[in-house]
Formats: structure tokens, sequence, C-alpha cells
């Protein structure tokens, strides 16, 4: 969820996301899960290739089917192979949580748990998990094993699980049509008309409707919630909220106004209400924790005996958090599609097809969200006239003669201020300054696909004549990003367009640098070593390549950190070596559940190098 400000949805319509949630959905929606990617992953899918269907998606795979038998017996080796041969990958990326507030990437440290073979403990669980880092890669791992609940991912963050076992619609390709359940049981969807178009607000409910239509209902408690009557809209739903503050021998430093608090939050409460009935007759210890804002919690639990069908709903405090279940976010949250469709941000045929066929059957197939867009002609105010400059052949074309173009570069190298058509290449290419809005959404357009690792994408839009040699407001150019694409096919793209291997961002970092901290494979490092990159490199805080694998513990660069400290062994921070020494001191005895980042198939030390 995005960082709360004091009543963001407030002047927002009923069932609305806030505008920058909003805003984040539109971008994930169009750049998370391509068409082509949609499209290959279906193909394989069909044709009963499950592992090359998440090969497709971006997702990783760690399963292995023979070992399945000898452990677990056969009846769970055929139950898992039927689940794999129904999985969605491409749906799975679609509809896995987000970190939002102008953000679009995976939220990380994410166990998401799809089916679960068998009540004890050790039982296996087919599940996927999402990176540890938030700027990081956004390849997905898909495990089949016992879950240690109990395990930290690593020393500073805990797994999150999100527990998906029941709501088989989010990627089975045998339930999809159940999340029109998920939206709303009845002949519409809620804030749309039966024929699919969205309800104006002017028709929706101004007092409680009959149980018979549950749309309706949906929609009378958001109404009410968007009036701030917080407990009407959850008693609307069938949640009797108490929102009365209960003492605790925990210390608790939050002095927040609970009802504040839910009122600034976007809450689906009749699918909430759905999804604590549906989850309680699966669990011993039917209580559930409600997590929507960092600022205070919930603690749900069905009514006691003899006391009617309501669910109760409480503040929660620190005695009521250990051992008691978290809701899994697609338990609460407004599905993000159908109010952009309503909103008018994306249009139906531009959902994912398997969820266009649930939610807008009456709108006509659907392809996915659109490809990129070619370069155009933007104007640009230069020396009191109108300019065009483009992208085209690999460069940002200037109207300017050579010589102008020469006067310039001299200008500029001697400290003076450059303006027009040239100001607007020095953004383009440094990340600092102002473009016009046009040229911004070109480099948003190209960075988001590089975030999501569309490579396809990329190389569209730089055969249609993009000029590599965009920089982002971090200073990092394309060889910078590499770890978030099939570096195969970028890399000596690049370099034939003359980008620089050893250019630095604004963390002193080279594309190598990047490689190692952001989560780039060993095939990557080994790739950028082979192209030339130098290894007597540090960053900003003084941090070698050698110390860098050993910061985040990238055992599958082994062979780097050996290289470096055979060839540079006092290069680096001496003062960070030592804390490195306590930290590894004091952190031995813990088990971590870490599942590292080395992709799989790689070896685990990284396998040989070759520098140039």
């Amino acid at each position: 969820m995005s960082a709360p400000s004091e009543e963001p949805l407030a002047d927002l319509p009923p069932g609305a996301l806030t505008n920058e949630d909003a805003a984040s959905w539109q971008r994930i929606r169009r750049y998370a899960v391509p068409r082509w990617m949609i499209e290959r992953a279906t193909a394989h899918r069909l044709a009963g290739d499950w592992r090359a269907a998440c090969a497709a998606a971006g997702v990783e795979v760690t399963v292995d089917l023979t070992a399945l038998a000898p452990a677990y017996g056969t009846a769970v080796a055929g139950a898992v192979e039927a689940d794999l041969l129904h999985l969605v990958p491409d749906l799975v990326r679609w509809h896995l949580p987000r970190v939002l507030g102008g953000r679009t990437v995976l939220a990380p440290n994410r166990r998401v748990l799809l089916a679960r073979y068998g009540a004890q403990a050790d039982a296996p669980v087919l599940y996927v998990t999402t990176r540890a880092m938030v700027d990081g890669p956004q390849r997905l791992r898909l495990h089949c094993g016992p879950v240690d609940q109990a395990k930290r991912r690593h020393a500073y963050a805990s797994w999150v699980t999100e527990d998906w076992t029941a709501a088989r619609w989010l990627w089975d390709s045998r339930h999809t049509a159940e999340l029109r359940s998920r939206a709303g049981a009845s002949d519409r969807l809620p804030f749309f008309r039966p024929d699919g178009t969205p309800l104006p607000d002017g028709e929706l409910p101004d007092a409680a409707p009959g149980a018979a239509d549950p749309a309706a209902r949906a929609e009378w408690a958001a109404v009410l919630h968007r009036r701030g009557d917080v407990v009407g809209a959850f008693a609307a739903a069938g949640i009797e909220l108490d929102l009365t503050p209960r003492e605790s021998r925990r210390r608790s430093y939050r002095r927040d106004n609970p009802e504040a608090v839910l009122r600034s939050v976007a809450l689906d409460l009749t699918a909430l209400a759905a999804a604590i009935r549906s989850l309680a007759g699966a669990v011993a210890d039917a209580r559930f924790i409600l997590a929507p804002d960092w600022r205070g919690s919930l603690l749900l639990e069905p009514a006691a005996p003899g006391t009617g069908d309501a669910l109760r709903a409480r503040l929660a405090d620190g005695d009521d958090l250990p051992g008691t279940i978290r809701l899994p976010d697609h338990a609460w949250q407004p599905l993000p599609d159908p109010y952009l469709v309503r909103s008018g941000r994306t249009a139906p045929h531009e959902l994912h097809p398997l969820v266009a066929d649930a939610l807008f059957p009456g709108a006509g197939p659907a392809a996915g969200p659109p490809g990129p867009a070619a370069p155009r002609p933007v104007r640009v105010r230069c020396v009191g006239e109108w300019h065009e400059v483009r992208s085209r052949g690999g460069e940002l074309e200037l109207p300017h003669t050579a010589e102008e173009q020469q006067r310039e570069r001299a200008l500029r190298a001697f400290g003076g201020a450059i303006s027009g058509c040239f100001a607007v290449r020095e953004a383009w290419t440094t990340g600092e300054g102002r473009l016009p809005r046009a040229l911004r959404a070109e480099r948003r357009e190209l960075l988001e696909r590089v975030r999501h690792g569309d490579t396809p994408g990329v190389l569209a839009l730089l055969d249609a004549g993009l000029d590599p040699r965009v920089r982002n407001g971090r200073g990092q150019g394309l060889l910078h990003l590499l770890s978030f694409v099939r570096h195969e096919e970028l890399l000596p793209r690049l370099l034939e367009a003359g980008l620089d291997l050893e250019q630095q961002d604004d963390n002193r970092r080279t594309p190598l640098q990047c490689a190692v901290q952001n989560g780039g494979t060993a095939s990557l490092v080994r790739a950028l070593l082979a192209a030339g990159a130098r290894i007597d490199v540090v960053d900003d805080l003084e941090l070698s390549l050698d110390q860098v694998v050993r910061r985040y513990k990238r055992t599958d660069l082994a062979f780097l950190k050996e290289l470096v400290e055979e060839r540079h062994p006092v290069l680096g921070s001496g003062e960070y070596e030592e804390f490195m020494d306590e930290r590894d001191e004091w952190s031995d005895d813990e088990d971590f559940d870490e599942d590292g980042y080395a992709a799989v198939g790689d070896p685990a030390d990284g396998g040989t190098v070759v520098t140039a």
C-alpha cells in the first residue's frame, strides 16, 4: 500500500482507489505483464509445457517432480503435477501484491501459497516467492516443499505470507471464472450496470438495499465508508466493528484515531466478510489479523455461537499478533481492474484475457496490454522558436547544424548555460534537468519496460529508433539496468551503440557494480567482465566489488570476489570490512530461509570467468 495521507479518499467516489494508487495500478497493468508474455505463456500452457510457460512469465522453477513421489507418495506427486499443468504463471504475476505510492514493482519478501497437499505441518506446499529487494529484478521463483513459517528470510526481513490456497481463481485455469464471484456474486458487478458500463454515482444506493442484491450491498457499504461512517460500513457488510481501545500488557506508542485510519484506506468490506467466512472453516483457530495500514490492525473472528451470523472485528494489540493468521491482501483490498475500467484508466480489452472474461464477458475478447508506442516528434522552445526533436536512428535528433552543436558543446565545456534543444538532449543523456512532457513519457515507457523485464518491448523501442543513451533520475543508463532484462540480447546491442561500460550513476556505480548490487545473475556479471568491465572500482561508500559480494552474501559470485581479492587486495573500505567481520560473528547461528540471487541452474560458485 502507499503511504497514507490525511484523507486521501475524502473527495473521491465510493469504492475508489486513491489517485496515487490508481495511477500506480494503471502503469502496473500497462507494463508489468506485457501482451507477448501472456501470449507465449498461454501457448506453452495449452500445449502442456508448464515449465516453458513459467519461463515465458519470468518464473524460475525449483520444483523437481521426480523427487516428490519418493518423498510424499504418488498421490501427492500426481496432485502437484495436475496443478502445475493448470498453473497460469502470467496470471500469478498479474495478481501479485505490489509496492504502490508511485511505484509499480512487486512487493518484496512475499511467499505466496498456491496449494497445500496435506494438513500436517510438514506437508508440501506449492508456492511462489518474490525477491528481497524493492528495486531488484522482478523475477519470481516457484517451489514445492514444506514451509517453515517461523524462519526469517534474512537478518533484516521476515517473509510475508500470502495464502491463496482458497483463492484458486488467482492462478488456476480451472477456476479463473470464479473471479467474478469474488468481485460481486450478482448479475452485475458493483458500480457497473448489467451490460458492463459504469454506474453513475447518482445511481448508487442512498439507503440500505435488500439482501437479494449483493452488488447494491457492496455499493452501500462503500457509500457509508466514503461518508466517514466506518462502523456503519462494516455493519452493512455483516461485520460488527468495535473501535474501543484495549488495554495491553505490551506498551504501545500509537495514538492514531482508528476510525480516521480506516477512513483513509480503500477496503472491499463485502469481500472481507466473504473471505473470513470461507477461511474460518479451514483452520482450527478462526481468528485473523487485518493490517491495512502500519498505524493499526484489526482482529476479526466469527461471532460466538448463538449470537447470529455477524462477524466481529475489534482493535488488535500486541497481545493478539503472535500466532494469529494474517489475512492475505486479496481478502480485503479492492480489485484494481474494475476501478481502472470504471474510471476510464483502462479498457476491458486491455486486461489479461482471463480477467476480462471473468469480469467483463460482454465486452468482447481481450488481447492484453498494448505494446510500446514508437517515438514521435516533440516540440521544443529554442532561441525564441519552436523546434522539433525526436529519437531516430538511435539518437535524439536536433534541428541544428554540426557547427551549432559544436558551439554548444564548447559552451558547455567552459561552464556556460545551455538551453532549448541542447538542454533537452542534456537532460535525456544525464537524467538531470527538465524534459518536455512527451519526452518524459517516452523515457518512462522505456524505463518501465526495463523495470518489468520486458526485453521484447525494449528491443522494439530501440528498433523504432529510440536513443539508448537515456538515463533515469538516479543517473542510471540502460547498462546499469541490465539486471532486469535478458542481457544476452541487449548487452551486445548497447555496446555496439557506444554506451560506456564505465559510466557511473549518482552513487558512483558502474554497470558491473549495479549488477552485483541489484541482483544481477552470475551470467550477466561474466558477460560484463568478458566485455571489458573494470574490477578496480569502488562506489560512493568506498565499497569494492568483493565487499559488495560479501555484503549481499552473493555465493554465486564467489569467483568475482576471489578475482578482486587476488588482483586488488587492498581495495575498498577497511572500516566496512571490520563491520562485516562482526556481522558474520553474530549472524553465524541464525538459520535463514533465503533463496539467494543465483538464477536456477547457475553453479553456486558462478563457474569460470573470462576477462577481457
